[in-house]
């Protein structure tokens, strides 16, 4: 969203309309989800379709050329040359997760799912915010629709560690310290990526 306000400034001081729902998040009274709305809303509500198709195709590109590390990359091609089938899983919105998912050569990508008004970007949430519980529900749900596969999973948060539980091999990627006690204690390998 910072590359999309930096090239349409004009949207900036709509900022200032998620600072409720960040006041209620601080408080513990918003979740994940309402806030991730919120911002999305302020920021991107009312934007055309095309619009945000443009710019996703210039930004994914950018994203993945800058900010997929090499161990990622080698990874991917591994399970893919190895005839996985990959899946990627992500608390990111669908307005450019998708497009990730194509770009890497994923098989099937879930990501939260954000609400449109005919051609215009809404901005509510349109499917669960894809993220903690919601992960682990999906990943079992994963795990009813291609019996038998094994199922590797990667993540690098705190809020991942109960889907990675859920996995026959679960990797916490760059965790904090905090996260990679956790991890251990849970069984889960963690690594460092470059």
């Amino acid at each position: 969203m910072h590359g999309f306000l930096h090239r349409h400034p004009a949207r900036v001081p709509r900022l200032a309309r998620v600072l409720p729902v960040l006041v209620r998040f601080s408080r513990g009274l918003a979740d994940h989800g309402e806030l991730k709305a919120a911002l999305i809303r302020a920021t991107l509500g009312g934007v055309r379709r095309e619009v945000l198709e443009a710019w996703t195709a210039q930004f994914v590109p950018r994203l993945l050329a800058r900010g997929l590390r090499a161990d990622a990359r080698s990874e991917i091609a591994r399970y893919r040359a190895g005839g996985a089938h990959l899946v990627l899983l992500s608390a990111s919105v669908d307005l450019y997760v998708p497009a990730i998912g194509r770009a890497l050569g994923f098989d099937e990508v879930l990501c939260t799912e954000v609400r449109w008004d005919g051609t215009r970007l809404d901005g509510t949430l349109a499917s669960p915010n894809r993220r903690g519980a919601e992960k682990a529900r999906l990943l079992a749900e994963l795990r009813r629709r291609h019996p038998g596969l094994a199922v590797v999973a990667y993540a690098d948060a705190a809020s991942d560690l109960a889907h990675l539980a859920l996995a026959d091999r679960g990797v916490l990627v760059n965790g904090t310290p905090a996260t990679r006690r956790a991890a251990r204690g849970l069984g889960l390998e963690c690594v460092r990526w470059r």
